[in-house]
């Protein structure tokens, strides 16, 4: 109870984060991301193989910042997994018309296709990195 307490309080000293920079991540982590499912050699297999869900957790978590922008960085961090990680579920659900969105270019890039255990490790690696840069930025001049 007292946890929830110290949240709801911190939430109201809390400055909002700035449009312009978490746009700025938001869109360095979506030209990242984007990048990481290109085909290049000289990519690692393992970065390869996991960034690109990494970058879309990040993603989602940029996202939800913008939306909340004076919500505690704990708040959007549980948001953001529980949003990719319902996405991911949804992969699960392989309906006629679900199957089509996912088969145009942006439902493929939100939604994806195929459910994976390792996305949940990537998803929560991906918020993890975006919530301790977020936390960062809260204390810092910058955000």
């Amino acid at each position: 109870m007292a946890l929830f307490l110290q949240f709801r309080h911190s939430d109201r000293s809390m400055k909002k984060r700035s449009y312009l920079l978490y746009g700025l991540l938001l869109l360095m982590t979506l030209i990242s991301g984007y990048t990481s499912r290109w085909s290049v050699s000289w990519y690692p297999d393992l970065y390869a193989t996991y960034a690109g869900d990494t970058w879309w957790a990040m993603l989602v978590y940029w996202g939800f910042c913008n939306l909340w922008r004076s919500a505690h960085p704990i708040k959007i961090g549980i948001g953001a997994l529980s949003f990719a990680y319902l996405v991911e579920f949804s992969q699960l659900y392989q309906a006629d018309w679900i199957v089509a969105i996912r088969n145009t270019t942006l439902g493929s890039l939100v939604l994806g296709h195929g459910f994976l255990w390792s996305d949940l490790v990537c998803y929560a690696v991906g918020i993890g990195l975006a919530f301790l840069l977020d936390r960062y930025l809260s204390s810092s001049s910058f955000g």
